[in-house]
C-alpha cells in the first residue's frame, strides 16, 4: 500500500525510498515486530480466559509436557495478524505473486484455527478429521499451482528446476501440479508436525522463511540471475517483503513462546507457516531447495512416517516416540536442549540452500 507513495516522488526525495523493495522488506519487518510485541499479550489475555484448559495434552506423550496444562493456544493468530498486516502495508498489492501467498496462509490458518477450537472445544487432541484437513489442504494447493504456473514465464511453466545444475529444467508437463500440490501440503503438515515444543518450529519456519525471501529477492532481479545463472521469474522479488513481515511476526511470537512458552502456535500457526513455505517454494521454482532450507521439517515428517509403516508391518517402533523430537525427549534430552540443536541444524541447511544459487 505504501508503495504508491512513490507516485509523489520526483526521484530526489524521501517517497523515492519507497520503490526499492528491500527498504520496504525493512518497514515489513519492524511494522510485524511491533505488532507483536503490542498485541501479543492482550491476544494471550484473551486467548487463556476464552480457551479454559488450554491446549489438550496428550495422555502418552513425554512426562515433562503434564507442566504445559493449562497453556494457550491459537498463538498462531498473532503471527498470521503481524505478517498480513505487514504485507499489506509496505508490498506492493498489484503482485500476483504476494496474493498467492497470502492466499495459502490464510486458507491455511483457517484450517488450523478450526482444528484448534474442536480441540479445546472438545478438550481431545483430535480436532477436524485428518482427511477432511487433508482434502481441504490439497484444494487450496491445487488453486495456487494453478495460478502460479500461470504467472511463471512460458518458459519455465510446468518446469521443475534443478539446483547446482546449470540451466537444467524437467518438463512435468500435467504433472507440475500435483507436484506443486504436494509441495505445499507437505510443507503445511511437516510444519506442524514439529511443532511439539516450546519455541521448535517458529525459529526453523523463520530461518527458512528469510532464506527463500532472499531466494525470491534474487530471482526476481535480471541482473542477478544473469550472475548467478539461475532461472528468472519476475515479480517473485515482492515475497521479500511477505517474508520479512513473516519473519518479523515469528519474533514477536516467540517473545511469548520461548520455554516456558505463555502461548502455543496451534495448528492456526503451523498450517500457515507451512503451507507460505510451500507457496514460496513453487513460486520461485526452488521447490527442491526448499526440502533442503527446510530440511529439518523433513526429517521430522519421514520420522512418523518410517514410524507408522514398520509398526504397522512388525508392530514395533523404531523411534521411542515420534516426531522424533519427542524421541529425544524420552532418551531424556532436557527440552531446551533439543530446540537450540535443532535450530542450529536448522541454520546450517539454510546456509546450504543458499549455496545452490552460486554453486553451479
Amino acid at each position: 500500500m505504501l508503495y504508491w507513495l512513490t507516485l509523489l516522488s520526483d526521484g530526489g526525495d524521501a517517497f523515492n525510498l519507497f520503490r526499492y523493495i528491500t527498504f520496504r522488506a525493512g518497514g515489513a519487518f519492524l511494522t510485524a515486530l511491533l505488532f507483536g510485541f503490542l498485541f501479543g499479550p492482550p491476544l494471550i489475555n484473551v486467548l487463556r480466559r476464552s480457551q479454559g484448559k488450554g491446549q489438550p495434552i496428550r495422555s502418552d506423550g513425554p512426562e515433562t509436557h503434564a507442566t504445559k496444562v493449562g497453556t494457550p493456544t491459537m498463538g498462531g493468530l498473532l503471527i498470521v495478524g503481524a505478517l498480513v498486516t505487514s504485507t499489506l502495508l509496505w508490498a506492493r498489492l498489484d503482485n500476483a505473486f504476494v496474493w498467492i501467498v497470502l492466499f495459502v496462509t490464510l486458507a491455511f490458518g483457517a484450517i488450523g484455527f478450526a482444528d484448534d477450537y474442536a480441540k479445546v472445544a472438545r478438550q481431545n487432541v483430535k480436532g477436524v478429521p485428518g482427511k477432511l484437513r487433508l482434502a481441504l489442504g490439497f484444494l487450496i494447493a491445487a488453486v495456487a499451482a494453478v495460478w502460479a504456473a500461470h504467472l511463471h514465464p512460458p518458459e519455465l511453466t510446468n518446469q521443475l528446476a534443478l539446483p547446482i545444475f546449470k540451466d537444467t529444467l524437467v518438463n512435468l508437463g500435467v504433472l507440475f501440479v500435483p507436484f506443486a500440490m504436494i509441495v505445499i501440503v507437505g510443507a503445511a503438515n511437516a510444519v506442524n508436525l514439529t511443532d511439539g515444543l516450546d519455541g521448535l518450529a517458529i525459529m526453523p519456519a523463520m530461518i527458512a522463511a528469510g532464506t527463500l525471501g532472499v531466494i525470491a529477492y534474487a530471482v526476481g532481479r535480471v541482473d542477478f540471475t544473469e550472475y548467478l545463472d539461475v532461472h528468472y521469474v519476475p515479480g517473485t522479488g515482492e515475497i521479500l517483503i511477505f517474508t520479512a513481515g513473516l519473519f518479523g511476526g515469528g519474533l514477536g511470537f516467540l517473545w511469548y513462546n520461548a520455554p516456558p512458552a505463555a502461548v502455543f502456535m496451534g495448528d492456526t500457526g503451523s498450517l500457515a507457516l507451512g503451507g507460505a513455505l510451500g507457496a514460496i517454494a513453487v513460486a520461485t521454482k526452488h521447490e527442491i531447495v526448499l526440502a533442503i532450507v527446510g530440511g529439518l521439517f523433513v526429517v521430522e515428517a519421514l520420522s512418523v512416517i518410517v514410524q507408522v509403516l514398520y509398526f504397522k508391518r512388525t508392530g514395533k517402533r523404531v523411534f521411542l516416540m515420534a516426531p522424533i523430537h519427542h524421541h529425544y525427549e524420552k532418551k531424556g534430552w532436557a527440552e531446551p536442549t533439543i530446540v537450540i540443536r535443532f535450530w542450529i541444524i536448522s541454520l546450517i541447511l539454510a546456509v546450504i540452500g543458499l549455496a545452490t544459487l552460486k554453486v553451479r
